[in-house]
């Protein structure tokens, strides 16, 4: 379920100190129920993610286009990357964030983890078009339980960047993050048993 933006700013997240000069560009609730110590297991959950398996065709559609068109356009070439085009916000990091743990890294997604807290993850990534930062957290609910909660902050390379926004919007909102959080509900309920995974 979208919600709205002060969802994700009234909460005290370490990530709003990283991302002064980002775009909030979506926050989502995920379906995710579980309880004060299953945080791991989203982070696990949400590092394992890849679209090119997923469920919804318009989902590996999708993904596959937008692949090609990176790789014909060098959108994603590594001088179009982080440290090369953008600096990476660890740089930005205060110093306990700096020497904590960072969180898994996704292996078919191109981002990099940024920082791990008892209820956040950080993961950002860099191309041509946009420098983006993923965030997951994990908040109480009104019952008294939990859920991840997950934030997209984008800032826009120029006019290419804010075209590009502008144009994959409706595609997000209607074809990409429904069957996404569909997808994540059904894999987070396959592994309610399972331990929680260490992440170091």
């Amino acid at each position: 379920m979208k919600l709205p933006n002060t969802a994700h700013t009234s909460r005290p997240w370490r990530i709003h100190e990283l991302t002064r000069d980002f775009r909030l560009e979506d926050v989502w609730a995920l379906p995710t129920p579980g309880g004060p110590d299953d945080f791991p297991r989203l982070v696990a959950l949400g590092a394992s993610l890849d679209p090119s398996h997923s469920s919804s065709r318009a989902v590996r559609t999708l993904f596959d286009i937008r692949w090609k068109i990176g790789g014909l356009l060098g959108w994603d070439s590594p001088e179009a990357g982080l440290d090369s085009r953008v600096p990476t916000l660890r740089d930005r990091l205060p110093a306990d964030l700096r020497d904590g743990p960072s969180g898994p890294t996704s292996e078919a997604l191109p981002f990099s983890p940024l920082y791990l807290t008892g209820d956040e993850w950080a993961a950002e990534i860099a191309n041509q078009t946009v420098h983006g930062v993923l965030h997951i957290g994990w908040v109480q609910d009104q019952t008294g339980g939990y859920r991840g909660q997950m934030a997209v902050y984008v800032k826009p390379n120029g006019l290419l960047g804010n075209a590009y926004m502008t144009a994959i919007g409706p595609f997000r909102h209607l074809l990409v993050y429904p069957p996404m959080l569909q997808e994540i509900g059904r894999a987070w309920r396959s592994r309610a048993g399972d331990p929680a995974p260490a992440l170091v």
